[in-house]
């Protein structure tokens, strides 16, 4: 759907997107993450056509450059409203600027605020809705005129527990028919959400691929916390140096031994057999799985970004 190549944008000295190269298909939930001033929302601007690249191109799938804007549903990190005016008024006003007919809207916009819980507050005035509200009325009218794709800079910013479940069914659902991109400090949203996701850093883009792959290969890994039921001190030493000579990093603790690696539950077959060999008996295994916050921080550090 979308092909970015070598994508570049220079504030002055300063290059805040440096040559970037991707692909967006059809129907992809596409996450795109990165610290503080990483470049995320410098990037979706420029996809979003509200900042001209300073080298590179965007090349929409059958989409002329000047029909962008009106493909693209683009709901901004910054709630973007008119206080004034009622849930239903400023969707039926942002409606018609597309060229949509009040006939068509009437029923879009029910059945939009139906969709993100809003509808008990359609003739409520926007500014005096909760800041979860605002932000579900927010990506109402990024989709109010039926786009094919929803960029989302930040959408669950500001969003309770049941408004966070409720808003992320309404992206996957969304997924099916629509190709979403969206940046993200929230790595659980991340993961839960899309296909594939690219990491950024400093401008620069370091690996895209699907959270599931990411998580299998980079990063510290899995870690296993193993507790036994029986076993001598040397028969525990034997085991960790049998499992270290297989490339398995164990640590041990009292009462316990950590063994972590990446992947690690294709291992716990072999795991069970090193023990056997040693004449440990395993009474329990707490399993504490690589996140894609792990792959995260592996990737840009740990250090707190401006």
């Amino acid at each position: 759907m979308i092909k970015v190549e070598n994508l570049t944008k220079k504030f002055g000295d300063f290059t805040a997107v440096d040559g970037l190269n991707f692909e967006i298909a059809h129907n992809e939930i596409f996450g795109l993450l990165g610290p503080n001033g990483a470049g995320k929302t410098t990037t979706i601007n420029m996809i979003c056509g509200l900042l001209q690249p300073s080298t590179g191109t965007i090349i929409f799938e059958n989409q002329p450059g000047e029909k962008r804007k009106s493909v693209i549903g683009y709901c901004p990190q910054e709630n973007i409203f008119y206080p004034k005016l009622t849930c239903f008024e400023q969707l039926l006003f942002i409606g018609q600027m597309y060229g949509l007919s009040v006939k068509t809207l009437k029923l879009r916009i029910v059945e939009l605020l139906d969709l993100l819980g809003l509808h008990d507050k359609m003739h409520i005035r926007a500014g005096n809705l909760s800041g979860g509200m605002k932000r579900r009325l927010n990506i109402c009218l990024a989709m109010i005129h039926d786009p094919e794709i929803l960029v989302l800079d930040e959408p669950e910013a500001g969003l309770d527990p049941q408004s966070r479940v409720l808003v992320r069914n309404f992206f996957k659902s969304a997924g099916k028919e629509k190709t979403v991109i969206l940046t993200t400090h929230n790595m659980d949203e991340a993961d839960r959400l899309a296909d594939r996701v690219a990491i950024m850093d400093r401008g620069k883009l370091l690996l895209t691929d699907t959270p599931l792959n990411l998580k299998r290969t980079i990063g510290e890994g899995d870690m296993l916390e193993i507790m036994f039921e029986n076993g001598s001190e040397n028969n525990i030493i034997h085991f960790i140096e049998e499992m270290t000579a297989h490339g398995i990093n164990v640590k041990t603790g009292v009462g316990f031994v950590l063994v972590k690696h990446l992947n690690i539950i294709g291992l716990i077959p072999d795991i069970k057999d090193f023990a056997e060999s040693n004449k440990l008996t395993i009474s329990e295994i707490k399993l504490r799985e690589n996140t894609l916050e792990d792959v995260f921080i592996h990737l840009t550090g740990r250090n707190l970004r401006q």
